[in-house]
Parts: structure tokens; C-alpha cells; sequence
């Protein structure tokens, strides 16, 4: 039985291995407006990894996540994210790009005058959707799966911070994203609140999404592992975590 799961083990790694990227860079250059912030990014990633991308402040994550998402054109180089052409994506397909990804900021971004299910309803209003029927069973599904399905009716200031950040969480994963960009998910949130937060994260990869989480975290680096890039001196690098 122990090969066995070795067998399964190796398998899953094969598969994720052999498959097309659903993120990558080659020879690209991240600009902040007309500052370059990392040259020479050459990186991939395959559906069904979770990627933790860490760095100082200022080092250049929220600059690549702001490229990768369309907020930032990409001027020098290759990349493609989710079937869109990174280097030659037109801010008409912004939109629809968007529709692929899920976003999760550090700051939230819920709206706060109208009602938790009125936040989620607005985005699947302004992705397209219109029945009725299909949007409720859709946020009550999205709100289970970060476990806010009793605080619907709530408004965003009458919640947590790390009940916020879930609401923001589930607000992501409302148009089944294939990939999901987590920008300092946990920055507001005290270490308590942040492990609960990344619980929820790691439930989600667990069903099969794709995760890329910036984070200056480390305790949580440590506490649940996965494969880890860097941004430091203008570049951006793989680092091998210690082991004891």
C-alpha cells in the first residue's frame, strides 16, 4: 500500500508537470509606470499549483500581480495567464480576462453600502449574469465554501476583518476562475485570523484551483508549505524552503 501511494503521488506530480502552463513569463520586464521594477522573469505555472510569491515591500509583487491581471501592461517579453496573451492584451479584453481570474486584495474592496449577497450580486451582474434563480444559488454556494453562508444579510462593516477577507474570497470564486491571484490576502489580518483566512485558501486548492498568493507572511510559509518565488534586487527567483 505504501508504493502504492508513492505511485499516486509521483503520478499527480507527472500529470501537473506534463501539462501546458496556465501562467507564464519568459524574458519579460515589469514596469511601474515608466520604472522598471524586475527584469528578466522567466517563470511558469501549471493548473492545480499553489505558488506563494514573497518579497520585501516594494520589491516588485503587487507590481507583477497588477501585470499579470491586466492592471499593468506588459512592456518587454513574453506572457500569457489563462489563454490571454499577456504581451499583446488589449484593454478590451481586460474585462474578460478578468472573468478567468479571481482577485483577492489585502484591502477587501467590498462595497460598503449595500449588503454582503448585494456586494456578490453586483459583481455577477457586471460579469454577465441574469437569472435570478442562478446568481442566489451561486452566492449561497461560494458563501458555504468559505463558511459565511449565515451572513448574507450582513453589511461589510458589521463583519470581522477575517470575515471580510473571506467575503472577499468568495466574491473570487463566484465565475469559477481557472486561476486565482491572492494579493497580501492575510497583510490586515492578525495571526490568528490569517491562519483561518489561509485555511479557507487551502480548502480551495484542495477542489483543484489554482492558487498564486503574494505574501510577506512567513510563519504561514512555514506553516503550510508549497513551492515559493521571490522578488529581491530587480529580479525574480525559485527559493527552496528548509526542512528539518
Amino acid at each position: 500500500m505504501k508504493g502504492y501511494v508513492e505511485y499516486l503521488s509521483l503520478s499527480t506530480n507527472y500529470f501537473i508537470f506534463m501539462q501546458e502552463p496556465i501562467l507564464f513569463l519568459k524574458d519579460a520586464s515589469i514596469f511601474q509606470q515608466d520604472s522598471l521594477v524586475l527584469s528578466d522573469v522567466n517563470v511558469e505555472i501549471k493548473k492545480g499549483e499553489f505558488i506563494y510569491l514573497i518579497g520585501k515591500t516594494g520589491s516588485g509583487k503587487s507590481s507583477l500581480m497588477k501585470t499579470l491581471y491586466g492592471d499593468l501592461s506588459l512592456q518587454k517579453g513574453t506572457g500569457g495567464i489563462v489563454d490571454f496573451d499577456l504581451t499583446n492584451l488589449k484593454e478590451k479584453q481586460i474585462p474578460f480576462l478578468r472573468r478567468k481570474l479571481g482577485v483577492v486584495f489585502q484591502d477587501f474592496k467590498l462595497l460598503n453600502d449595500r449588503s454582503i449577497e448585494e456586494n456578490l450580486l453586483f459583481v455577477l451582474k457586471a460579469t454577465g449574469w441574469d437569472n435570478k434563480e442562478s446568481m442566489k444559488a451561486k452566492i449561497q454556494e461560494v458563501l458555504e465554501k468559505v463558511g459565511m453562508h449565515t451572513k448574507g444579510f450582513k453589511m461589510p462593516f458589521e463583519i470581522s476583518g477575517g470575515e471580510q477577507q473571506r467575503i472577499a474570497i468568495a466574491r473570487a470564486l463566484l465565475n469559477d476562475p481557472e486561476l486565482i491571484l491572492a494579493d497580501e490576502p492575510t497583510g490586515n489580518l492578525d495571526p490568528r485570523t490569517s491562519i483561518e483566512v489561509m485555511g479557507v485558501l487551502e480548502e480551495i486548492h484542495k477542489s483543484g484551483k489554482t492558487i498564486l498568493m503574494a505574501t510577506h507572511d512567513y510563519a504561514l510559509i512555514l506553516k503550510y508549505p508549497h513551492r515559493t518565488i521571490k522578488c529581491e534586487g530587480g529580479e525574480l527567483f525559485e527559493v527552496v524552503q528548509q526542512t528539518n
